[in-house]
């Protein structure tokens, strides 16, 4: 689609919907959201900017292969996360009998290891949504 509007506003817009998103995962032990909100936010950015400039154009700022390889990074990092727990003797996802430390509450690193399982699964879904956007424009 070659359209001046939809190409402007979406340069506008696209920077402010990935931050927000990030913002959402970060913040997501503090307020709703997490993860997976902010995981389909900036996936959100990602669907936006191929509607505007191409599939082709989305392929050269977020290659599929870099998109496969986050994913995979993804739940890679969850389960490495959980495995901690696990091998410093306690349960699988144990949080701070892992040793990950617990700050003062309502600081942004104050879950220990929730905040880093949420910045794993935004960028599971961040990356997933974005493949599966992918092969559904191909069909």
């Amino acid at each position: 689609m070659d359209d001046l509007v939809l190409k402007t506003v979406a340069r506008l817009l696209i920077p402010f919907i990935q931050l927000y998103g990030l913002y959402v995962i970060l913040h997501g032990h503090l307020s709703p959201g997490g993860g997976f909100a902010g995981g389909v936010i900036v996936a959100a950015g990602f669907v936006l900017y191929a509607l505007a400039f191409g599939r082709s154009a989305l392929a050269a700022v977020f290659p599929e292969r870099l998109s496969t390889w986050l994913e995979s990074g993804g739940i890679l990092w969850y389960v490495g996360l959980g495995l901690v727990g696990v091998f410093s003797g306690g349960a699988f996802l144990a949080n701070a009998r892992a040793g990950f430390p617990l700050g003062p509450a309502g600081r942004l690193f104050s879950s220990g290891l929730v905040f880093l399982l949420n910045l794993g699964i935004g960028i599971k879904v961040a990356a997933t949504i974005a493949t599966l956007f992918r092969h559904l424009e191909e069909e």
